[in-house]
């Protein structure tokens, strides 16, 4: 196995990724804004370094999974106040890739930089939650150039089961954005077909065993419909994470002049409920907007 891996943002999905890269023998360092979260890594194997150029000089191939645009440029290009960054160690023939869920554009723009290099990037979002960072079982959305994309494929496939190039540079980021709307869209259907179940006076269980395997059926409604019931809301993805993906959705609709109007409403149900300290609830708590209008609680009892 020829390659090293060095990957930075050890956050709810990164965790497991990098878990999954070394069980599949890659030799893995890792780095960490919370230094804390290395020393979790250290346990499994892994080992720390001490900045992302220290990370970059010491692998071959760099993957960076972090919240939002501007802490992807800062790792990889450098910030005022950021310790050094990828693009300060990286060796020519490296390879970077970003698994992060950013900007398309500025994909595109950190690629051309990396390029000056010598370094490929490639822009790999994925989706699955963080049970499926813990599988192994993510579906990878993948832009940039083929030969970058083959070499990438083993990396890939120890984390995820789905692996898709889409096409150049910034595809990979688009392609989440449009399964971000579905997400998004659909889980406000689960709540919507919730609240109306319990004003209706159905056996909420029953009504999910119902449907679930039918033509209503998805993957949010199969996954995140028992952990409303449940009143759980331990994330898989957070509301804070949501919202920005749908800020990047509604960015790029904009420019693109594309109307999204159930997709705006979903946003600013997220600002909302993060307007109410919840932003780091998980991303089906979505249904507490609609609950908020309702005037009750699913799995409580109504008058209905």
């Amino acid at each position: 196995m020829s390659e090293s891996i060095g990957f930075i943002g050890l956050g709810i999905m990164g965790r497991g990724m990098a878990r999954n890269l070394l069980k599949a023998g890659y030799p893995v360092r890792v780095w960490n804004r919370t230094a804390a979260r290395m020393d979790e890594l250290a346990a499994d194997g892994a080992v720390p370094t001490a900045s992302p150029a220290d990370l970059a000089a010491q692998s071959t191939v760099i993957i960076t999974c972090v919240s939002d645009t501007p802490d992807v440029e800062a790792v990889l290009l450098g910030a005022e106040g950021a310790p050094p960054a990828v693009i300060d160690g990286v060796r020519a023939g490296a390879l970077v890739i970003d698994m992060s869920t950013i900007s398309p554009q500025a994909t595109r723009r950190m690629a051309a930089r990396l390029a000056e290099k010598g370094a490929a990037m490639l822009d790999a979002p994925v989706s699955g939650g963080s049970e499926g960072a813990a599988r192994g079982t993510l579906s990878i959305m993948v832009g940039g150039q083929a030969e970058a994309v083959a070499r990438a494929l083993p990396v890939l496939q120890a984390m995820g089961k789905t692996i898709t190039h889409i096409g150049g540079h910034g595809a990979g980021q688009m392609a989440k954005l449009v399964n971000q709307v579905l997400v998004v869209v659909n889980m406000l259907a689960v709540g919507e077909a919730l609240l109306f179940a319990q004003a209706g006076g159905l056996d909420l269980h029953k009504t999910l065993e119902a449907v679930k395997n039918g033509a209503a059926g998805s993957w949010m409604l199969s996954n995140r419909g028992p952990q409303v019931l449940a009143r759980d809301w331990r994330p898989g993805f957070m509301i804070d994470l949501q919202e920005k993906d749908l800020r990047l959705v509604l960015q790029a609709a904009d420019e693109l002049a594309v109307p999204l109007p159930a997709t705006s409403l979903v946003f600013h149900y997220y600002r909302a409920l993060q307007a109410a300290g919840l932003g780091r609830e998980g991303n089906h708590a979505l249904v507490k907007a609609l609950e908020r209008l309702a005037g009750f609680e699913i799995g409580a009892k109504t008058d209905g």
